[in-house]
């Protein structure tokens, strides 16, 4: 089960809950927005998200242990570790941002993960970040490993389509549904003016992968 981490600095603890819209409302006791230790929780997490794969996965080629580390350290992944910690009811945010859904959008989300990383980071270092992903991001992993997630189904297929003398897959998205913080698209990629496969995503990357995955079904078989 996740469990928000325990901050000996009350102060780092309330900088990385502070979205830049609460300074202009004075709800938050920052006089900084988080954006500062988002910028030290990336490199961070980079940096322990790229020793937890070098040492567990020993046989894997840098290509293979690359693309884990993306599909671990990339937007979705991260607001849903950050939803499961509660962090968006936590953030400090203005009235106008928390009315257009900021609480539960995936790139704010995202974002102030990474800030909570770099504040755990300055608050109790290394070892203590290392512990909370073990235990709150890591365990994402072995789902992605074996839905095969870390997969760039796009550059996949544009090697196969343009190896067999197609012309490069374009992607347009054919349909968004939902609220502004809680959308869905829909893709469709296209193969020498032809339709070759639709996905769905919370954002228009994912969407793309997803519709590139179901191509590479017609191009692989």
């Amino acid at each position: 089960m996740s469990k928000f981490p325990n901050f000996i600095n009350q102060d780092l603890l309330d900088t990385a809950l502070t979205h830049r819209s609460a300074l202009n409302e004075k709800v938050s006791n920052s006089k900084e927005s988080n954006e500062r230790l988002e910028f030290l929780g990336d490199a961070v997490l980079e940096l322990i998200t790229t020793k937890y794969l070098y040492f567990n996965f020993p046989k894997e080629p840098e290509g293979v242990l690359t693309a884990y580390r993306s599909s671990l350290v990339k937007t979705t992944t991260l607001a849903t570790v950050s939803a499961r910690l509660g962090l968006g009811k936590k953030l400090f945010m203005s009235k106008g941002e928390e009315a257009t859904g900021g609480r539960e959008n995936i790139g704010l989300l995202a974002d102030s993960f990474e800030a909570l990383i770099g504040a755990l980071y300055l608050d109790q270092g290394l070892e203590q970040v290392e512990r909370f992903l073990e235990e709150n991001l890591f365990i994402e992993f072995p789902r992605i490993r074996r839905e095969k997630l870390y997969q760039d189904n796009k550059s996949l297929l544009q090697e196969i389509v343009q190896a067999k003398g197609f012309d490069t897959p374009t992607y347009r998205v054919i349909s968004e549904t939902g609220p502004d913080h809680d959308k869905e698209f829909t893709v469709e990629v296209m193969i020498s003016e032809n339709s070759k496969g639709k996905g769905a995503g919370k954002s228009k990357q994912e969407a793309q992968q997803a519709a590139a995955k179901e191509a590479l079904g017609k191009y692989t078989k």
